[in-house]
């Protein structure tokens, strides 16, 4: 499902950087810009020594699906060259906004261009729909720490292809809230007497901090990644920063304390509140833990999920299967319109927490398996099952050639794809049209505005 987008396992998160899709939304206005550009431009922000470890994003593929698909796979950066007038000082350094000084309007053109091109032998593709507002729509936002060559803390992102942390205050594409509370810790820090973790030496607390938010419920967690689960003052640490920021609703230490480029460690400790934060989706609550994978532009995946419910044309009388269905969230959202859904994901604990959503929302008509999805629906199919609608929503590295076998022994009457990545739901597309299928429509959402990211619906019917 696009929900893998951002998390449903620990990454080492980068914000996307990308190319690109008429066009729906609007560009931000001169106005919004020269706002934006002298607000940033004011900034103080440094690059820290580097550590020698693997790339940033050499993370687990499954993950790394749901934050947005890339339009180039293999391709080395090439070094990108400072812009005296960039809106934001580091763009050339981190990667995460490419696109950052092009005007929207054009890269929702680009975007639909580069749709079209790849789907020419199937369908030509609805305008694309872009944000109104198409800046800070990251829930989710992670922060590196470190301290610069003067032994100064410091908090920020990633260089590109790198573990340089770039000090960053804020971000175009981050919620504001989010930056700010991780200014606040960074703060925080020396009086504290919290060390920042070193990969070179091994030694230090603080790794990361992550913040998740909640678009509707306004619910505010922060995510502390230390490497022991000792916090000293713990108690008067969250005094302190909740003093500045009573909005947070929930603090969690998380425990990493292993040589490794992901972000979250498997244990987690509530230092206050629940431990988890609620939001809701298409009128659906969820409830988002330190590890759960949630969509981080709520504002599209909102429109993304209900064009997918739409493409399915449900009329309360169908069996529907949502493959890859993450913490359920497409599923749950169809039941309302479907007789029965069931789910399938392979990670457990994205498994648990759909049986918990459905719950929490009494919803009794959805039923949830962990297991691989190819191997499923093989058994599904053996047994004569046959689903009338599924739903695939699989990872940055499309589906596999056993699920798509599997699907077109199943032969239901509609296949609703949602793909983060046009390039490999072009080959999908060839192998299930190619099994007596058409596609019917299909339609770009702007998930990652200032980024060659793009997600795609589409529909196909049995002939």
């Amino acid at each position: 499902m696009a929900e893998k987008n951002d998390g449903r396992k620990n990454e080492k998160e980068k914000v996307h950087s990308g190319k690109g899709a008429g066009v729906k939304g609007r560009g931000a206005s001169e106005k919004e810009t020269n706002h934006y550009q002298n607000k940033y431009n004011k900034e103080n922000r440094e690059v820290a020594p580097g550590q020698k470890r693997e790339r940033k994003q050499n993370v687990d593929k499954k993950q790394e699906k749901k934050q947005g698909g890339t339009a180039k796979k293999g391709v080395k950066p090439e070094k990108k060259q400072f812009n005296r007038n960039s809106k934001c000082p580091v763009s050339h350094l981190c990667g995460g906004c490419d696109f950052i000084d092009v005007p929207y309007t054009k890269q929702l053109m680009d975007k639909q261009e580069q749709l079209a091109t790849l789907l020419k032998d199937y369908v030509q593709p609805e305008p694309i729909i872009g944000m109104t507002e198409p800046y800070h729509y990251r829930n989710k936002v992670n922060a590196a720490f470190g301290r610069d060559r003067n032994g100064n803390y410091i908090s920020g992102i990633y260089e590109e292809a790198s573990h340089n942390i770039i000090k960053t205050d804020s971000c175009f594409l981050e919620n504001e809230l989010a930056d700010r509370i991780i200014v606040t810790i960074r703060g925080l820090l020396k009086s504290f007497k919290i060390t920042t973790y070193s990969e070179q030496s091994g030694f230090g607390l603080l790794r990361h901090v992550m913040v998740r938010t909640g678009r509707i419920s306004g619910q505010v967690m922060v995510v502390l990644v230390l490497t022991s689960p000792i916090l000293p003052s713990k108690n008067n640490f969250v005094k302190a920063l909740r003093a500045v920021h009573p909005e947070i609703t929930t603090v969690v230490l998380n425990v990493n304390d292993k040589d490794t480029s992901m972000v979250l460690g498997e244990r987690n400790i509530t230092l206050y509140g629940p431990g988890f934060i609620t939001d809701k989706l298409c009128g659906v609550e969820f409830m988002i833990s330190p590890g759960s994978f949630y969509q981080v532009n709520p504002v599209q995946t909102e429109i993304l999920y209900n064009t997918a419910i739409s493409y399915a044309g449900l009329s309360g009388k169908e069996l529907v299967l949502d493959a890859y269905c993450g913490i359920g969230t497409i599923g749950l959202i169809a039941s309302a319109k479907a007789k029965e859904v069931i789910g399938v994901e392979l990670n457990r604990m994205a498994v648990k927490d759909a049986i918990a959503n459905a719950k929490k929302n009494g919803i009794t008509n959805a039923k949830f398996y962990a297991g691989d999805a190819g191997e499923f629906m093989e058994r599904y199919a053996a047994d004569g099952k046959r689903p009338d609608v599924v739903f695939m929503d699989p990872p940055r590295s499309g589906s596999t050639e056993q699920f798509i076998n599997s699907l077109l022994i199943a032969a239901p009457k509609k296949v609703v794809y949602v793909s983060c990545n046009p390039e490999t739901l072009v080959r999908d597309l060839k192998l299930i049209t190619k099994g007596g299928y058409k596609v019917e429509r299909a339609v770009g959402v702007d998930q990652f505005p200032f980024t060659s990211h793009c997600e795609v619906c589409v529909q196909l019917r049995r002939k």
